[in-house]
């Protein structure tokens, strides 16, 4: 039987999973209940990789949000943050520059809860209950603009979500409308999953079993992730695997074999 901590929201169901959960249990993290660990378990026994991946995907956040304040920008907008584990965005961003601004977003009642908690002493981060698919709805929120000044650049990171929104054209209007609600000199940040070199049979048992659990998802190919940066100008290295993503060094995780993180990763520019 589940217990019920103090960082679960009344109300949460302790039997739906969630990604942002999920996700926190192959990091290593406490905040996920059984089911979330079990169908952990699930994805790891389809794709042996997942939990090498997810670290990967946890230092591409990192190198990309060094990029970004080592490029002058002091806003960040991150849509469906998850848990905010060690070495995320404010954490990063402020160690180099403290006066850094971070708006996390997400659906997950506990993600939030827990950002909540783990900000309340940080004047230049908060965390707010916000859907993606909503993403329009988001830039207008007055919490938001209160928060950040768009008339100034802003870092907009979809990172690890956009594969959730099944829908393509759904997808697209999402990063759309933040591209479009964004100052010239502002970031646009993406890393979605791709099963697009894998065996065929893996991408239907990993849909399969999303499905099976309620989550939606799309695994979309590279070209299908570069239109997300229609109307931006691509920083080098462009869309590539995310270990490629301007590596650290040859001892980065899955440095030498990139294709196995199954992650395509990208960032452009606004003119």
């Amino acid at each position: 039987m589940e217990l019920r901590g103090t960082w679960i929201p009344d109300g949460v169901a302790l039997d739906k999973p969630s990604p942002a959960r999920i996700y926190d249990y192959w990091l290593g993290g406490y905040h996920n209940f059984e089911a979330d660990r079990i169908v952990g378990e699930q994805v790891k026994a389809v794709y042996e990789d997942t939990v090498p991946a997810t670290y990967v995907a946890r230092a591409l956040l990192r190198r990309m949000v060094r990029f970004l304040v080592e490029e002058g920008i002091e806003q960040f907008l991150d849509f469906g943050s998850g848990l905010p584990t060690l070495g995320n965005v404010h954490e990063t961003a402020q160690a180099i520059n403290p006066a850094v601004r971070v708006v996390y977003t997400d659906v997950d009642p506990v993600a939030v809860t827990h950002g909540q908690i783990i900000l309340a002493d940080n004047p230049n981060a908060i965390y707010l209950s916000a859907d993606v698919s909503k993403a329009d709805q988001i830039i207008e929120d007055l919490r938001v603009r209160e928060f950040l000044d768009f008339d100034r650049p802003i870092a907009a990171l979809f990172l690890a979500v956009l594969h959730f929104i099944a829908t393509d054209d759904k997808a697209y209007q999402v990063v759309r409308a933040v591209r479009d609600g964004l100052a010239p000199g502002s970031y646009v940040a993406i890393s979605h999953m791709t099963l697009e070199n894998a065996p065929a049979e893996i991408l239907k048992q990993m849909q399969q079993l999303y499905a099976n659990q309620s989550i939606p998802t799309a695994m979309r190919t590279r070209d299908q992730i570069l239109q997300f940066f229609d109307g931006l100008e691509l920083v080098e290295p462009g869309v590539v695997y995310s270990p490629q993503w301007r590596p650290e060094g040859p001892d980065d995780i899955l440095f030498d074999q990139p294709e196995r993180a199954i992650v395509y990763a990208g960032m452009g520019w606004k003119p």
